[in-house]
């Protein structure tokens, strides 16, 4: 049987590396490529009307590529990976969908962490739409971790991770946590200390989903 190629589709490079670790470790046997664009973040703001046509063109690309499936590892643009979806025969992937539904197993207080504060209403519109198709009507408590994010982009890694779990400790009682940038995942270690809660990262969780559906 040959090898499934995943293409990863990256709006900022820090995600490259979580989530092919995330492979390397759970699902060796896939053949994952990257493909970053680093404008999307900036066109989110300034031309949120092109991100459609661009993700459309990601989608395509991945197709000729010979991918046999797509991860969009962008957590902040749902909207157009959907339209990807109508536009594109290929099965996607958004960062967020497989960790929300490990999340939803988990129990009915779930905490959503994130360190680009945009991401946060997209998502949660999405988990909304998780818990409608899975019958589910937990409490969804978010919150955002200001500097972090700046903190990895300089290097500091130990910074970034500590003021996540800094702010998961200030959380109130929850069932689990989840992490909604794909950056976030080297922090799950510190996080966990921090937690009674079962700690779900999005690249984990979707490799996992992607083994189970394709491997």
């Amino acid at each position: 049987m040959s090898k499934k190629r995943i293409t990863l589709v990256h709006a900022t490079p820090l995600a490259v590396e979580p989530v092919l670790e995330s492979f390397e470790r759970l699902w060796p046997e896939a053949v994952a490529q990257n493909v970053l664009d680093d404008g999307l973040t900036a066109a989110l703001e300034m031309a949120p009307e092109t991100l459609n046509p661009r993700f459309e063109a990601l989608a395509r690309y991945a197709q000729l590529a010979g991918a046999d499936a797509v991860l969009f590892t962008c957590s902040a643009f749902g909207a157009a990976i959907d339209a990807a979806r109508q536009a594109v025969a290929l099965p996607m992937l958004k960062p967020n969908e497989a960790m929300f539904g490990d999340a939803l197993q988990a129990g009915s207080r779930v905490a959503l962490v994130a360190t680009f504060e945009p991401s946060i209403a997209s998502m949660a519109q999405e988990f909304s739409a998780a818990c409608q198709a899975a019958g589910r009507q937990p409490q969804l408590m978010t919150a955002f971790v200001p500097g972090a994010f700046e903190a990895l982009q300089a290097g500091r890694g130990e910074a970034h991770d500590h003021l996540i779990a800094q702010a998961v400790a200030a959380l109130p009682p929850h069932d689990a946590v989840m992490m909604a940038q794909f950056s976030m995942a080297r922090a799950a270690a510190a996080v966990a200390c921090c937690t009674e809660a079962p700690v779900f990262t999005s690249p984990d969780s979707a490799v996992r989903r992607l083994r189970r559906t394709l491997g």
